[in-house]
């Protein structure tokens, strides 16, 4: 089994380095991951000016590119193999809900599922890497069995899963659900500053509260200390409003 992992907060954060040491250990493994930390890139692609990947001392491989850049790049020429799975993260932070669509740790899953290899996010849902190793035994033990699942010809590849690990002691940390995302507020208010020159700058502003974390969602199950696993995928089409739209605009669009 041969796996590549990438990630968004960089190639030298701790999530990526506990991921590596945890996977090596039940597969061939090879890092490419961003330079630097590249949160919120979702599935960017850089077009306009070049990339360079250079190898670390721990053999790692980092580009200075987004996270979808990452795999793109690795998986169409940088490696010269086809990986039978993508790993992405441990990210510093939950993506659950809405940031999913913001998210550069699903991005770099996604990019590898738009290439028809099998894809996983891996996040924590708290910042600050506290059980990093628990959350990366947990990785572990769901890749495995995600292994064990392929061999047995028991899935239908390519998957994109997101997997969301409560900051947990490892035998604190309750059963996998299989979880629908929920959904957030609005982000809060921008933040504006004043440079010494003054103009304004603006930072945007943190992501706003839970706002569907009823029974069921990947909010509801990590608050529990389950750790959270939702199947995604990439058609983004409302299927449901198909019809009413095609009825809306039949007046004003021509045969």
């Amino acid at each position: 089994m041969k796996i590549l992992i990438s990630n968004d907060d960089g190639y030298q954060a701790p999530g990526i380095v506990a991921l590596y040491e945890a996977l090596k250990t039940i597969a061939d493994v090879e890092v490419v991951a961003p330079e630097v930390n590249n949160s919120a890139k979702s599935n960017a692609l850089t077009l306009h000016s070049p990339l360079h990947v250079e190898t670390a001392a721990n053999g790692f491989r980092y580009v200075n590119g987004t996270p979808a850049d990452c795999v793109h790049i690795a998986l169409t020429g940088l490696l010269g193999y086809r990986p039978d799975m993508v790993v992405s993260g441990i990210n510093n932070g939950a993506n659950m809900g809405d940031d999913t669509i913001y998210s550069g740790t699903v991005g770099a899953a996604m990019e590898g599922y738009l290439f028809g290899v099998p894809a996983i996010a891996f996040s924590q849902v708290k910042k600050g890497w506290e059980y990093i190793d628990a959350a990366a035994l947990k990785a572990k033990e769901i890749v495995a069995n995600l292994i064990k699942l392929r061999e047995a010809n028991l899935t239908a590849p390519p998957w994109l899963l997101n997997v969301n690990v409560p900051n947990l002691p490892f035998d604190q940390l309750k059963a996998t659900k299989v979880c629908r995302l929920g959904a957030r507020h609005a982000a809060e208010k921008v933040i504006t500053q004043t440079t010494p020159h003054g103009r304004t700058m603006y930072w945007i502003g943190g992501a706003g509260p839970a706002k569907d974390d009823s029974e069921g969602t990947d909010f509801h199950a990590t608050i529990l200390g389950h750790v959270a696993l939702t199947p995604l995928k990439t058609d983004l089409t409302n299927h449901e409003a198909l019809a009413t739209w095609v009825q809306q605009t039949s007046q004003f669009v021509k045969p």
